[in-house]
């Protein structure tokens, strides 16, 4: 092999070999190449290559002949296609092509049945190829910052994905039913997207432990949200919510609610069921008191209700043990409570 090939494409690689000195890891990430040598295919043992972030613009067809590859990651190379070589790769189970200029993914890509990551986020997706339920194994899924309309319905048939589910910043509306068949799911993000309501089925993700829905255009969430009894974190702020479901209490293993930035009116009295909350922002909406319910919230050490209509507030509040930060301001309270200078007093801090 030439190391000086390419411009010294191999001079600025990073190797790694094993015991016989076989090179089964190659890196030239930001290594300054501005192309790809075709003699890659002389590396048979390879089994993790990283060519991110140079400007090569085009890979050689000879990618796809490395029969031990099992990861490969080609973020921000100035991508428009791939070689159809690639479909070759079936023993992948890592694939990045983050941060690239894709318009489509290829139609062979369900071929690549051993993936277990598949990253696809930061690239200019209009649609998804057919058959991606085929992949069997994967566990990761990141479809983010690219302009999807739309999802397949097949989605929600990929029986291994329990890890990570990322759609954020695309132009989604909807998401298909479909996708709460996805049980075993811990993480999903839907963020920045054009969402105005959550399939029924919502509540069927019963493993999600973090939910991100912000700045979506939700009016209201589905009633078996309660549902979500493994949820820890629920990120909704910037929607539309006007109430939220008298299921809430579901939650009961909720420690963040975030839902600065809609339209709510007034809590369910069951929020005060969610024992483990700890953070509670509630900033930027219209509330006009709150259920005195609040009192069952013996975890929580940070209650924000800046800048909603606040007249009253109900005295279950100064009985909250764990309370660290009230931020009150931008109300407009008939008269301030004695007991926030207990509170004070106590060591929580109290913003007016």
């Amino acid at each position: 092999m030439n190391e000086n090939e390419h411009g010294g494409f191999f001079a600025k690689a990073r190797l790694d070999e094993d015991p016989r000195g076989r090179v089964t890891g190659l890196s030239v990430r930001r290594a300054g190449v501005d192309s790809v040598p075709s003699s890659l295919a002389e590396l048979r043992d390879l089994r993790a290559l990283d060519l991110s972030y140079n400007d090569v613009g085009t890979l050689p067809e000879s990618l796809g002949t490395l029969p031990a590859l099992t990861e490969l990651r080609l973020d921000a190379l100035g991508l428009t296609s791939l070689p159809a070589s690639l479909r070759g790769l079936t023993g992948l189970e890592m694939l990045s092509l983050y941060k690239n200029r894709l318009t489509e993914a290829p139609s062979w890509l369900p071929g690549l049945t051993g993936l277990r990551t598949l990253n696809l986020a930061d690239n200019e997706l209009t649609s998804l190829p057919s058959g991606l339920s085929g992949l069997k194994h994967l566990h990761t899924l990141d479809l983010g910052h690219n302009r999807l309309p739309e999802l397949p319905p097949d989605l929600g048939e990929l029986p291994s994905l329990d890890r990570y589910l990322y759609l954020s910043d695309n132009a989604l509306r909807s998401v298909p039913r479909s996708l709460c068949r996805l049980s075993r799911l811990r993480y999903l993000n839907i963020t920045d997207n054009r969402l105005t309501r959550l399939p029924d089925e919502f509540g069927a993700l019963a493993a999600l432990r973090e939910l991100r829905l912000y700045h979506n255009e939700l009016a209201e969430l589905p009633d078996s949200f309660g549902a979500l009894h493994s949820l820890r974190e629920a990120h909704l702020m910037g929607n539309r919510l006007r109430s939220l479901p008298d299921t809430l209490g579901g939650l009961r293993e909720l420690r963040e609610l975030r839902l600065m930035d809609n339209e709510v009116t007034a809590l369910p009295p069951s929020i005060g069921a969610l024992r483990r909350l700890r953070h509670l922002d509630l900033r930027n909406n219209q509330l006009r008191e709150l259920p005195d319910a609040v009192a069952g919230l013996t975890e929580l050490t940070h209650l924000d209700l800046r800048n909603n209509r606040l007249t009253r507030l109900p005295d279950a509040l100064a009985t909250l043990p764990a309370l660290e930060k009230l931020d009150l301001r931008w109300n407009v309270l008939d008269a301030w409570p004695a007991w926030l200078d207990d509170l004070e007093l106590r060591g929580c801090a109290v913003l007016t």
